[in-house]
């Protein structure tokens, strides 16, 4: 067995304007400061990182991550999460999924989507020069207005989403494996790989690519109601990234999984900081364990009530109290007595 490295923190909801959160330095003592041991990096954030150049130049790349550990945190990842979901775009999100891109594309889909294509070949040649062998992302999303089957879909509407989405993904995930880059793609609501199911319809359809995996993070698999520790067992060959999330769901009589259009607030189903929701987190590390997953455990902090900063600070402790130290022998070994092939088959009635 294996184990997990970690604390780590996705910085994604933490980058702002105001120090220590606006630059790349100050941001990574503050983590290293909080406990952490390495940080997972919103490629999209320019506060943080120059995308352009970490694709360009391994000098960059090299300056960059020699920087975070000087500060006492190695990186562990690039994100496209913003940038994967502009890489298939429903046309009733248009709107709403401009501002995740350059202004320069704003109105324009067509080259909104090309954009996205590039800063993900970007991010994965930026993973290459950093010696990063995997990215965290979006697949993006074609089918989601139709997720509930009312009114009723007309034939063949999923499968030519899937097709599409498939063809548009298939060339990146060559890329990638030109860059020996597995890309990561969180499984996720709102994403047509929201589910098992779902992720399997499009590993099909890129052929069992090598490069397609995935980005475990149970708290959506609490609000969806799916087991979230039968999906470890099923899925551990392509599980290659893990974030370490909370969630509760607590349905009443007047709402459920749905929501009800309410706020996280008021939501039946709602994310939580670590150890404040219900996700069995010591059985989720155990199953990683004892399936060999030796990634990073990323805290990504999302909490509809605690402050951030609170968040972040009890995330680092939670995961490292959560981190099995494998054993490198069983525990009734006092009891071996010793054994050979003869006296093996004497137990058995063989001679």
């Amino acid at each position: 067995m294996k184990k997990i490295k970690g604390p780590a923190l996705f910085l994604a909801q933490f980058a702002g304007d105001d120090a220590p959160f606006n630059s790349w330095d100050d941001i990574t003592k503050w983590a290293a400061d909080c406990g952490y041991a390495g940080v997972q990096v919103p490629s999209w954030d320019a506060r943080l990182i120059d995308l352009d150049l970490a694709a360009s130049s391994k000098d960059y790349c090299d300056t960059f991550v020699g920087q975070a550990l000087d500060n006492g945190v190695d990186v562990t990842e690039l994100s496209t999460h913003l940038q994967g979901q502009l890489v298939a775009v429903h046309p009733a999100y248009d709107l709403q999924m401009d501002g995740f891109a350059a202004p320069s594309v704003h109105g324009d889909p067509k080259a909104r989507q090309e954009w996205a294509v590039d800063q993900v070949k970007k991010a994965l040649k930026a993973s290459q020069n950093m010696g990063i062998g995997a990215m965290a992302s979006f697949s993006g999303a074609l089918a989601w207005p139709y997720v509930y089957p009312w009114p009723q879909r007309p034939a063949g509407l999923v499968e030519a989403a899937f097709d599409e989405l498939a063809k548009r993904w298939r060339p990146i995930l060559d890329y990638a494996d030109d860059c020996g880059v597995d890309i990561c793609y969180e499984i996720h609501p709102g994403e047509d790989l929201h589910d098992g199911v779902t992720f399997e319809m499009f590993l099909e359809r890129v052929d069992n690519h090598a490069r397609c995996n995935m980005l475990y993070d149970p708290s959506h698999y609490v609000l969806q109601c799916l087991d979230y520790l039968d999906n470890i067992d099923i899925y551990a060959d392509r599980i290659r990234m893990f974030h370490v999330k909370d969630a509760e769901f607590n349905p009443t009589g007047r709402q459920g999984v749905y929501g009800g259009y309410q706020s996280w607030v008021n939501r039946a189903g709602r994310f939580r900081s670590l150890g404040d929701g219900q996700v069995d987190f010591g059985a989720v590390f155990s199953k990683l364990t004892a399936n060999d997953f030796d990634g990073w455990a990323v805290v990504e902090w999302e909490c509809a009530l605690k402050h951030p900063e609170d968040g972040a600070r009890e995330g680092s402790a939670f995961v490292r109290d959560h981190i099995i130290r494998v054993t490198d022998k069983a525990f009734d070994d006092f009891a071996d007595g010793g054994t050979d092939d003869v006296q093996n088959r004497k137990m058995l009635g063989l001679d």
